[in-house]
């Protein structure tokens, strides 16, 4: 915890960006009926009955410092497909960086393992010399700012019955195009101080 809240402290440098990663789940969820077109004083009405199709993954990536955030919807969440995220990063969203810090939770599929089942070692040891990774404590998700950017998404984007995956894809992309006009830096304000004093019951007791 003092390790990812000593992350958040650092100060902005292009070089080093820092990164929150997290990913979460989306049933697609096809109608059986046409919905009922709203009506003044009515809204637009659903049959309770649906359709179940597959689940769809969501791997969020968002730098607090600068409030650019990007969201891939894949249809699984493997290690490869980690991997394949993470070469995006460094390739495509910070190919200028020396190095990235990224801050995410200890899921098996997340780690520099996972780069070689998807690339050739040579590959595979650039891109896990790429980053800098800070792993949130068990229980201690709330600590990850992206998983607080995918309940943002969730509740404007999410809270609807989507049908598929291409459906899925466009939303959020036209959520992520939206955020985008007017990123917004995160005030985190949660410091090791804060830790030490409001979760005092988490830390040993010594005896001296």
């Amino acid at each position: 915890m003092e390790d990812v809240l000593t992350v958040y402290k650092r100060s902005y440098d292009p070089k080093r960006p820092q990164v929150c990663m997290d990913e979460a789940s989306k049933q697609l969820i096809k109608e059986v009926r046409q919905p009922l077109p709203p009506k003044p004083g009515q809204p637009e009405r659903f049959d309770h009955q649906y359709k179940r199709n597959d689940v769809a993954n969501l791997f969020m990536l968002v730098e607090p410092l600068t409030g650019r955030c990007q969201v891939k919807v894949t249809e699984r969440h493997t290690k490869v497909d980690w991997a394949y995220l993470m070469k995006g990063l460094v390739d495509d969203l910070y190919p200028e960086a020396d190095s990235i810090v990224l801050v995410l939770d200890n899921l098996n599929t997340h780690g520099k393992a996972s780069f070689y089942e998807a690339f050739p070692p040579p590959e595979a040891k650039r891109l896990a010399d790429k980053l800098e990774i800070h792993y949130t404590p068990k229980h201690g998700s709330w600590l990850n700012i992206a998983e607080i950017e995918l309940a943002v998404l969730a509740g404007q984007c999410l809270d609807r019955r989507i049908p598929d995956i291409e459906t899925l894809r466009h939303e959020v992309a036209a959520w992520t195009a939206e955020r985008s006009h007017n990123p917004t830096a995160v005030n985190w304000r949660f410091t090791t101080d804060d830790a030490r004093i409001k979760l005092k019951r988490l830390y040993p007791s010594l005896q001296h």
